[in-house]
């Protein structure tokens, strides 16, 4: 497959998911009905008399020529003049002539409006391929015309007179078909270094990273999972699962800013520490690198207003700031709807454009992503407050009251939308239906269409079993209900995939209902004791990957959601045993616990240590934790951030964290610099020099401080963001630092590999000595090829090596004489006259 049946594909393919999921709602817009009388292709009918006749020009392109054997070619065929709006052609026929003589002919519609179509082919002869369009004619009777229909209502749209195109036929267009492939561009592979917006048309394969958060609908979790090609594509109110957007691999933060006052301090009479926990936000919106965030600032006056931010995803930088409207929390992707004039070709082209959106106080308000400027503010009367779930793209639901005295049509299911300009709701409406709840359930499965609830029946005082009741979604109505004897933990923990409905019981395990026969499908293993099988953990779930998760006081559990068995669980040890009373199974090492949801993000899940209600102090060693989701390994982990909370959005290879500290942390790749020196004099032949340079981060979180490597990088944020010893809590780590690639080249442009050098973790240094093999100036490069932490970096330097110095000959000396026994000889004839002397003397003292 080429890439461009490969982009045609990609786009059906969402397409046609928007389409599937639409058609599979009851509630779709009630088409009008097509009236008898229908566009007819071939020859005028007899006894008709159009108000026009058209001659017409057809147009056959094909495209590549030459091509390879078994290669698909692109065929475009299209009329000149096109039809009217809503107006296509029926029944173009593009005849194929093989080189073998055999013919095939492709019969097919055109698109509304512009009367074009395409197909590719695949040319599996070669030699000469012949290519032949011919455009039948076409007769439009009078009427109102819809994708290509005449429908028999004559209002909300133009009636147009009637016209005949005349037949045409192109010439033959010849295509050669060799035994040598045609190459086509080639595949852009997905960036590993650093990287930025925009990103380049050109770079069409990073459409699988380049998704925004939230990936449809508002930050509630509701999102697809899309590695299940094979299957219905699955919305869901829990899963927290963004798709098309990478996360962080490592801890390194890459900036960061304190939001609000926190952390430990001393608390008035108290003598102990104390542990000030505060809220901090995170953006409810990544779109194409910038975050949109509301944040309360203090006036000049003192008094605090809501301001919307817009900042720089990947360095904290702020864009713009807007104050006095409310904030959006929906991004809209406008590609036109089939029903609108243009609106399929509009879906099929590069046309559209991207709104967020705030819905709200009966009103629906859109701003510009890149300005935040206020593109329309829409009443969405009577639907007031939310307007009701924003299931899809484009799309919502919401249900109206009209009061008691409506009886069985009180309430109504709204299905309208947000594209497009109108003013009014009405105008909005694709459906008004009659709905049997006053309000949806609280587990839903949008595609699915199916909705539950859970409701637990007390007896003597305590809860004795669990009902689950299942309502089609898109009437409201009951579909079944089903009553076990267990205890639901909480509602909170229940979610609607799959195809099945999960609900947490307090034993600690899960039992799954088929969505539609209200059937157990299953019953998970139960967690482990003692923390784990009493259900002790947070009131959340996520799904994704073909599995629900659970976070637990003893460690997270994943769950296969076809057959209920445990996948993995993923244990947090405790850094120290007295930090913590929580332990694994039955009361083996000591572990840190989990109460809050995960994000789930490119393969990770990304969580947070907690508990219900944290001591003062707060536990030591709790931190965020990065885990395969596939293996339940452990990517990475940092000691802090500490939250009440969950880890906010990630998108584009940053994760945002907000810490109970007051600051919210971005975890991601951040620029480096490398620098190299060499001596600046000329040196000899023969002799080594000393190159010598740095490589340092320059994220704004910690600029120019030194890189370090990933297995160091948990210990080097630690210490820079939270205090840590350098060395380690246990003051038993030592850090390493980044490889440098170290290289020459000389005026004749000939490499040499110097070698590879490894930084110090500690300053950011590296050096090596190197002997030149010659004279002449040499070009030293260092580089740093970048890792998951850092993006890559370069520098260079010269030197100049002169000749070897000059030999030194030292002149041939004359052998001095040797006087050694004359001095010798001499030295015994003193000796004996001191002895003498001393003899003498002693005798003469004697005589006295």
């Amino acid at each position: 497959m080429n890439l461009t049946k490969k982009v045609a594909t990609v786009s059906i393919a969402l397409i046609l998911i928007s389409s599937i999921a639409l058609m599979s709602m009851t509630f779709q817009p009630a088409q009008a009905q097509l009236s008898p009388t229908q566009p007819t292709s071939g020859p005028l009918p007899s006894g008709v008399t159009p108000n026009f006749t058209v001659t017409t020009t057809p147009y056959l392109s094909v495209r590549p020529n030459p091509i390879g054997i078994n290669q698909q070619l692109l065929v475009n065929i299209w009329i000149l003049p096109a039809p009217h709006t809503q107006r296509a052609f029926k029944d173009l026929k593009v005849t194929i002539t093989k080189p073998d003589g055999q013919t095939e002919v492709i019969t097919m519609n055109s698109y509304p409006a512009d009367g074009t179509a395409w197909f590719e082919w695949v040319v599996d002869q070669i030699g000469e391929w012949k290519f032949k369009y011919e455009f039948p004619g076409m007769y439009f009777p009078a009427g109102r015309y819809i994708d290509g229909n005449i429908v028999t209502a004559t209002s909300g749209g133009a009636v147009y007179t009637s016209a005949y195109y005349t037949p045409s036929t192109t010439k033959e267009t010849v295509i050669t078909v060799q035994n040598d492939m045609v190459w086509s561009w080639p595949a852009s592979p997905l960036p590993t270094d650093y990287w930025t917006r925009p990103i380049s048309f050109d770079n069409r394969e990073w459409w699988t990273i380049a998704g925004a958060y939230p990936w449809y609908g508002p930050s509630g979790g509701s999102t697809w999972n899309q590695l299940y090609p094979d299957t219905t594509p699955y919305w869901n109110d829990r899963s927290r699962f963004t798709p098309f957007v990478q996360g962080p691999n490592t801890a390194h933060i890459a900036w960061k800013r304190q939001e609000n006052l926190g952390g430990l301090m001393q608390f008035g009479d108290y003598m102990g520490p104390f542990t000030l926990t505060v809220s901090v936000g995170t953006p409810s919106i990544i779109y194409m690198g910038r975050c949109y965030q509301s944040l309360t600032k203090a006036t000049a006056t003192g008094t605090a207003e809501s301001v919307w931010q817009c900042y720089d995803l990947r360095t904290g930088e702020i864009i713009w700031e807007r104050t006095g409207v409310p904030a959006p929390t929906i991004i809209e992707y406008d590609r036109g709807t089939p029903e609108t004039a243009g609106g399929e070709a509009r879906q099929m082209g590069n046309t559209g454009a991207v709104n967020l959106l705030y819905i709200g106080g009966g009103r629906l308000i859109k701003y510009s992503p890149a300005t935040g400027a206020l593109i329309g503010n829409y009443s969405i009367d009577p639907l007031t407050g939310s307007g009701g779930t924003y299931y899809k793209n484009g799309y919502v639901l919401g249900i109206q009251d009209l009061g008691a005295a409506a009886g069985a049509n009180r309430y109504r299911l709204i299905n309208w939308t947000t594209i497009g300009s109108s003013s009014t709701l009405a105008s909005r409406i694709r459906s008004n239906t009659t709905y049997a709840r006053s309000s949806f359930p609280s587990i839903n499965d949008w595609v699915g269409g199916v909705g539950a609830t859970t409701s637990k029946t007390m007896v003597s005082g305590a809860p004795d079993q669990t009902t689950v009741t299942a309502f089609n979604l898109w009437t409201g109505e009951q579909l079944w209900n089903s009553t076990v004897a267990e205890w639901t933990y909480s509602g909170s923990c229940a979610v609607a995939d799959h195809g099945k409905i999960a609900v947490l019981m307090e034993q600690g395990y899960w039992t799954a209902w088929d969505q539609r026969t209200g059937q157990i499908a299953w019953r998970s293993e139960r967690m482990d004791y003692p923390w784990g099988e009493p259900a002790f953990g947070g009131y959340t779930v996520q799904s994704a990957y073909g599995m629900l998760f659970r976070q637990s006081y003893d460690g997270i559990y994943a769950v296969d959601w076809d057959t209920g068995k445990n996948v993995w669980k993923y244990v947090a040890p405790a850094v120290s045993p007295f930090e913590t009373p929580y332990t694994d199974v039955n009361g083996g090492q000591t572990v840190y616990s989990f109460d809050s949801h995960a994000n789930i993000v490119d393969g990770k899940m990304y969580v947070l240590n907690n508990e219900h209600t944290p001591t003062s102090p707060i536990t030591r060693g709790w931190g965020v934790h990065c885990i395969n989701i596939t293996t339940g390994e452990l990517v990475w982990k940092m000691m802090g951030p500490w939250t009440w909370g969950a880890p906010g959005p990630a998108a584009e290879g940053y994760l945002t964290i907000p810490s109970a500290d007051g600051c919210m942390y971005v975890y991601g790749k951040g620029k480096s610099a490398t620098t190299v020196t060499a001596p600046d004099v000329e040196v000899p032949k023969g002799t080594s020099v000393l190159i010598r340079g740095t490589v340092l981060d320059l994220s704004p979180a910690q600029p120019n401080t030194p890189c370090v490597s990933k297995e160091s990088m948990s210990t080097q944020m630690e210490y820079l963001h939270i205090q840590h010893p350098i060395d380690g809590v246990y003051r038993n780590v030592t850090m390493t630092g980044v490889p440098v690639a170290l290289a020459a080249i000389d005026s004749n442009d000939n490499y040499f590999d110097i070698g590879v050098a490894t930084t110090s973790a500690y300053y950011g240094t590296f050096e090596m000595k190197w002997t030149p093999p010659a004279e002449g100036t040499y070009r030293i490069i260092a580089a740093f090829a970048g890792d998951d932490s850092y993006g890559s970096s370069a520098a260079s330097t010269a030197i100049s090596v002169g000749p070897a110095p000059a030999e030194i000959t030292i002149p041939e000396q004359a052998t001095p004489p040797d006087y050694t026994m004359t001095i010798v000889g001499v030295g015994i004839a003193v000796i004996i006259a001191v002895a003498i002397v001393g003899i003498a003397l002693f005798f003469a003292l004697r005589k006295r």
